[in-house]
């Protein structure tokens, strides 16, 4: 059994002026922190969805990931800037610091947010946000969520690409 270590998310939020979604997951997983950049496990299937909505390559390095997204218009970032979390399990994350996600709303034209699972979107609801746009749970890309298959999980997220238009 982890023992739960206080955690502060290392990763700077991704994001420019043409920004038109944000994309945002709990916390990041150990690998991701390692790594310093989200969904950073090789299973985790995020980069694999997005390319697929996107019609383009699965990314492979931070700086093709990046570009992929900001030319489309996705932004990216966690709702939880710091906890205590044991190893990467969201279920056992507490004391919740969200994260401050006023300069992203600030700097860019956001008309929807997309929680990435049920933690980020729990934890998003209990921040008590509101922008004034819409905010719709997806279901996780995680390995973890293994009932979901990669053509469900495309299916599902498929949601995001009218606000990307």
């Amino acid at each position: 059994m982890q023992t739960l270590q206080p955690v502060t998310h290392p990763i700077p939020p991704l994001y420019d002026s043409r920004s038109r979604i944000l994309i945002l997951g709990s916390f990041p997983s150990v690998k991701s922190r390692e790594g310093r950049f989200f969904y950073h496990h090789p299973q985790n299937r995020f980069w694999r969805v997005l390319a697929a909505l996107l019609e383009t390559e699965v990314p492979r390095t931070v700086e093709e990931k990046s570009r992929m997204l900001l030319e489309r218009g996705v932004a990216l970032w966690d709702v939880i800037g710091s906890c205590e979390i044991a190893g990467s399990q969201d279920s056992s994350i507490t004391g919740v610091v969200p994260n401050d996600l006023t300069p992203i709303f600030s700097a860019a034209p956001i008309g929807a947010v997309f929680l990435n699972g049920g933690a980020a979107f729990q934890q998003y609801r209990r921040a008590g946000w509101d922008w004034g746009v819409p905010a719709a749970r997806l279901p996780s890309t995680s390995p973890a969520n293994a009932a979901w298959t990669l053509p469900k999980l495309i299916e599902a997220w498929r949601v995001i690409l009218p606000y990307l238009e």
